[in-house]
């Protein structure tokens, strides 16, 4: 009997009647068990594969970001020692062509020797037309990729040359035929009246003017010559102009010409420079080189553009300077930069002839590869026994040196010496700028061009974007979302929410076309108007809801609760009508009739018309419905038993509201925050056409500026595929993705620390 009755109590009760154990609902139980399982497997499958995606981003934009900031290599070619290398005079000068297939050689019995690069193999040997009985004394080139250069004879006189490759495909072959020209023809030009050797020499070709600059001891000889050619015969004729200048006093050891023709840089005694300012044909300063008196210059040489010059001492150092203009309008001569190669004296510095670069070779053999802008060593590398000179191809991956009657090639790879940290995020010193600075100018016209990569002005425009768009949205956006939660109506609110949330849907380029061709201009000329809607939005509400406080309770009873805020509708038009309708008298009362002009003139702070204001308020409203949709949902989702129990304990609504409902949707509220805030700071469309896209740093207002993400989309398409300027817009999608990541990380933090906080309520 026991058994049975514990039987009995131990059996389900089925008061239906239903057999659960049948087959069909098993099968039902096995396919809904099945489903639940894939179910499982398919939402875990896709949150792996959306975090498998974001890591294959980050690695692959790291991909493309990594090689720029490797170094230089430089790797040896089998050395050569041709024939005709043992019978030539003293070398005075090397070149390689474009292709890297063809060099040449100047050595002081004026013999110009073309061999190919490859081999050393003799193509063509030309003797220069010098008088007889005279040899080379000096020779010096103009700016990198002229190919021109002029020799300062023993005779006093100067002869120009250009070296020149015509290329040819005869039977679908390329054939490089090198060639001497002579632009002012074989006859050379008288320098120094006493017919002295001129020991160093300069020149430099602008605007159809040559000018020449030559020195014999401590004396100083400069001359400008122009050049017509008549359209109708050919026929050329020049005009030449001896040019007076105070007089060295000890002897001269360089001399460079600036490719304006602004500026004589003479270098006299073991460490002084003379700058003579060749408008005024007057000495702008004498300058002292090197701090240390054990210390001597021992080669200089403009870079590319002509205004850095690169300065080499006896100890193996390198000091960039060029002129600088002070608070008073004064140029002077400053240094800006050093670098070191070693402890031996530097003999020659070849600048690249497309960028700010530079190699240097010392008396050891030791060569230096640098950038100046970067202010970046990127090799040290011995490539000769002792004392040579060096060639370097115009595409600087080429370098032929010869030394102790041998001539030894090199390879050289160094695609992105333009980056470094410093050149990324600090301020750097740029030519012709006053004073170091943060800009981002990545391309220009001038083939002379210092690429200024600096992210630093594009992060800092990133940031004042966001910034100024939070502070609009962020305010509207959480104060809608707690009062259409707490205190509307329920079919109130079932018509305001799906309103907002339908903002969200609004494509992004509409409101940067709306904001830019009108919101812009509309801002400018109703500044006064602007500005008094934002001040008196707020004070005609809280008005409103005053004398809505002392209305009758039987006016206020025909209102049903919770669809107060409909009558702020007329309140707000109203305020916006007043404020734009008294924009002009304003402007007449207070700012004499323009606003703009009394902002700039008299307070000082510019005005781009297409600023952050404007950006403030379009961005501001794209963000907006991101705030509040979550945000609300927060607010909403906080139980109504915390709220009841708050009110039935005697606390009013706006205590429950602040000390109760509040800090239990803190979390979501916190998180709406900051996902709008990542949606700012992603935005591309409304930045990129409602700012002028000017990449400063400036926190005014009525500025504009450049983010990342617009920069990116502006620049992308007309980057080199591969090269620096490519790999630096990916380093600022991948700065973008780092911001983003951390600030959602952190943002997941202090979420789950204030859940944690909070749960208790």
């Amino acid at each position: 009997m026991n058994d049975l009755a514990n039987d009995t109590v131990n059996r389900p009760q089925n008061p239906l009647g239903i057999d659960f154990n049948t087959p069909a609902l098993q099968r039902k139980r096995r396919l809904r068990a099945l489903k639940d399982r894939l179910a499982r497997w398919y939402v875990s499958i896709g949150g792996l594969a959306v975090l498998g995606a974001i890591t294959l981003i980050f690695f692959y934009l790291a991909h493309v970001v990594l090689p720029m900031f490797q170094g230089a290599e430089i790797e040896a070619r089998k050395a050569q020692q041709p024939a005709w290398l043992g019978q030539a005079g003293a070398p005075l000068l090397l070149a390689i062509e474009e292709q890297n297939q063809v060099a040449m050689r100047l050595d002081d019995a004026g013999v110009v020797q073309f061999f190919e690069l490859r081999t050393g193999e003799p193509l063509q040997r030309l003797q220069l037309p010098l008088p007889e009985g005279v040899s080379v004394a000096s020779v010096a080139q103009d700016q990198p990729g002229s190919r021109r250069a002029v020799l300062g004879l023993s005779n006093g006189q100067v002869l120009i040359v250009q070296h020149n490759y015509k290329v040819s495909y005869p039977d679908n072959v390329r054939v490089i035929t090198p060639q001497i020209d002579y632009p002012y023809g074989e006859t050379p030009i008288e320098l120094d009246p006493q017919g002295r050797p001129l020991e160093h020499v300069a020149l430099n070709l602008n605007s159809g003017t040559l000018m020449l600059a030559g020195a014999t001891g401590s004396e100083l000889h400069l001359i400008s010559i122009g050049r017509e050619e008549n359209l109708f015969t050919g026929e050329v004729s020049l005009s030449e102009e001896r040019i007076g200048l105070p007089q060295i006093g000890e002897p001269i050891t360089q001399l460079i010409l600036d490719p304006r023709q602004m500026w004589l840089y003479v270098f006299n005694g073991d460490s002084t420079a003379d700058v003579f300012d060749l408008r005024k044909r007057s000495l702008n300063g004498r300058y002292d080189l090197l701090k240390d008196a054990s210390n001597r210059v021992t080669s200089a040489k403009a870079l590319l553009g002509g205004i850095s010059i690169m300065i080499g001492d006896a100890k193996g150092g390198i000091q960039q300077w060029f002129m600088v203009r002070d608070g008073d309008g004064k140029s002077t001569f400053q240094p800006i930069r050093s670098f070191q190669l070693g402890t031996s004296a530097i003999t020659q510095i070849l600048p690249e002839e497309r960028r700010k670069g530079f190699m240097a070779l010392d008396e050891s053999g030791r060569l230096g590869i640098f950038h100046s802008t970067a202010h970046r060593t990127l090799l040290k590398e011995q490539v000769a026994e002792g004392r040579g000179i060096a060639a370097l191809s115009p595409r600087a991956s080429r370098v032929l040196v010869e030394s102790d009657g041998k001539l030894q090639r090199f390879v050289v790879d160094n695609p992105h010496p333009e980056v470094s940290w410093s050149a990324l995020w600090g301020k750097v010193w740029y030519e012709s700028y006053p004073e170091p600075d943060y800009v981002w100018q990545s391309t220009s016209a001038n083939t002379d061009f210092e690429a200024k990569l600096s992210l630093s002005p594009l992060a800092f425009g990133t940031l004042k974007a966001a910034f100024y768009a939070m502070l609009l949205a962020a305010p509207l956006a959480v104060a809608a979302a707690i009062y259409t939660a707490y205190f509307m109506a329920p079919r109130m609110r079932t018509k305001v929410k799906p309103v907002i949330e339908l903002m969200e849907a609004l494509p992004t380029v509409i409101l940067g076309f709306f904001a830019g061709l009108f919101l812009a201009p509309f801002l400018e000329n109703h500044l006064p108007g602007i500005f008094s809607l934002l001040l008196l939005t707020p004070v005609g509400i809280l008005a409103a809801g005053y004398l809505w406080t002392k209305m009758p309770e039987s006016v206020r009873h025909r209102v049903p609760d919770g669809w107060e805020a409909a009558l702020l509708i007329p309140v707000v038009i109203a305020v916006g009508w007043f404020s734009l309708s008294i924009s002009g008298h304003l402007e007449n009362w207070f700012f004499d009739g323009n606003m703009r002009l009394w902002l700039s003139n008299d307070l000082g702070i510019p005005f781009d018309q297409r600023n952050a204001l404007v950006v403030g308020l379009a961005m501001g409203f794209a963000v907006i419905p991101n705030i509040y949709s979550i945000a609300e949902d927060a607010v909403f989702s906080v139980p109504k038993s915390l709220t009841f129990g708050s009110l039935a304990l005697g606390a009013t609504p706006w205590q429950t509201l602040t000390r109760v409902v509040i800090l239990t949707a803190s979390p979501g509220i916190f998180s709406a925050l900051m996902i709008g805030m990542g949606r700012a700071v992603g935005e591309t469309m409304i930045v990129l056409m409602a700012t002028g896209n000017t990449p400063i740093m400036d926190i005014n207002i009525f500025e504009g500026m450049r983010t990342l993400a617009a920069n990116v989309a502006v620049e992308m398409p007309e980057s080199e595929v591969g090269g620096t300027h490519y790999r630096v817009l990916f380093l600022a999608a991948l700065v973008l993705l780092l911001f983003t990541f951390v600030m959602n990380t952190l943002a997941e933090l202090i979420r789950q620390r204030l859940r944690t906080k909070y749960s208790s309520l």
